[in-house]
């Protein structure tokens, strides 16, 4: 009876390691999870390639040593009155092939390893090649157009076939700039500009990642890479390129009023043309937070801790001209606004308390920014 009992336990164990196993691979299989094998674009496309040879490669070396493997334990196993085997004190010739073939294969890989690296710097693209600085802060990524003369946050957008060529810098500690279907990781290292090419083929929205730890947030510190047409991204240049505009009623002209005054927000972020004459204004320098110029128009707030949308930050203003928001709940921007530290601990926005119509006024100022 003992038997049996050994036999359905080992079953059992064998099962719950199997499941164990699964739950832990499909653990990394999510909605937004982005694959390196979804490629969209020829760098990631020929990392994507470089993967499958080595996989080719482990499969084969695999398949052939645990087949030499069991062979050997099914051939040679120990047998019911079989006499002693001959002992044997090595053989050259078998030595000498799991030498030299480990070799060979490692060989094949360091080939192609390089070949795939060189590659990687000799894709073209249409049109002008866009020039990029990709800024690492703690913890949100900035990007400044060199030839357009516009400065992003947390929304990297480049036009569909075009050459992208970035420039990679931080201001603080390291990162690691990737967006796994678009182009792989390369280091973003304080007092040291790394540089990467790439090119997007598909129209889409792309989720990047740092992937270098850099602190507390560091798995908060994700951005959108937002592929448009080459007509779309000449539009939202021009757009992005036009000067804010002053509010002239309203909630908004409050916030406005609360931003450049007793708000205190002026002294961290920029406006082209509320506290910066230009983009390349030399104030931008010494301000902490992302440019706001155009904020209405992202959808991304805190390095993509939290998404939003104007038409879910319902302001509404009472006979007295009390602004209140109506869903606090839903609104991701009175979020950040009521509890920055709430929401992104350790993060630099560290403002004063604001009441809820003061945070009203300020999310009716900034979704006119667009």
């Amino acid at each position: 009876m003992r038997m049996p009992k050994i036999r359905k336990a080992k079953r059992w164990m064998l099962i719950f390691s199997a499941m164990l196993l699964s739950s832990i691979l499909l653990a990394a299989c999510g909605g937004n999870s982005p694959s390196i094998l979804d490629t969209h674009g020829p760098v990631a496309g020929k990392e994507a390639g470089l993967f499958w040879f080595i996989l080719a490669v482990a499969t084969f070396v695999f398949v052939v040593v645990e087949g030499v493997l069991i062979t050997s334990i099914v051939r040679f196993r120990e047998r019911p009155n079989a006499p002693a085997p001959r002992q044997l004190h090595g053989n050259n010739t078998i030595e000498i092939i799991w030498t030299i073939a480990p070799s060979l294969f490692l060989f094949a890989v360091l080939i192609g390893t390089i070949y795939t690296m060189f590659n990687l710097t000799s894709i073209s693209g249409q049109g002008r090649t866009e020039e990029i600085t990709v800024v690492g802060h703690q913890w949100w990524w900035e990007f400044d157009y060199k030839n357009e003369g516009i400065v992003t946050a947390d929304e990297l957008v480049v036009p569909q076939g075009a050459l992208i060529h970035t420039v990679l810098e931080s201001n603080n500690v390291i990162h690691s700039f990737w967006v796994p279907q678009i182009t792989g990781k390369t280091d973003v290292v304080p007092g040291h500009m790394n540089d990467k090419l790439f090119k997007a083929d598909d129209i889409g929205v792309y989720r990047g990642l740092c992937t270098e730890y850099c602190g507390l947030q560091h798995a908060h510190m994700s951005f959108d890479l937002i592929v448009k047409s080459p007509n779309d991204y000449l539009t939202w240049v021009s757009q992005q390129q036009q000067a804010a505009q002053k509010p002239t009623s309203g909630a908004a002209l409050a916030g406005y009023k609360l931003f450049t005054g007793s708000g205190g927000c002026q002294g961290c972020h920029g406006i082209v043309g509320v506290n910066l004459k230009s983009f390349s204004d030399p104030v931008a320098n010494g301000l902490i937070g992302p440019n706001l110029t155009h904020f209405g128009s992202r959808r991304l707030i805190a390095g993509a801790v939290l998404s939003w949308d104007p038409a879910s930050c319902q302001v509404t203003t009472d006979a007295k001209g009390n602004a209140t928001i109506t869903n606090q709940a839903n609104c991701g921007l009175y979020q950040w606004l009521h509890d920055p530290q709430g929401v992104k601990p350790g993060n630099d926005m560290n403002i004063r308390s604001l009441s809820d119509t003061e945070i009203a006024q300020l999310v009716a100022y900034l979704e006119s920014l667009t």
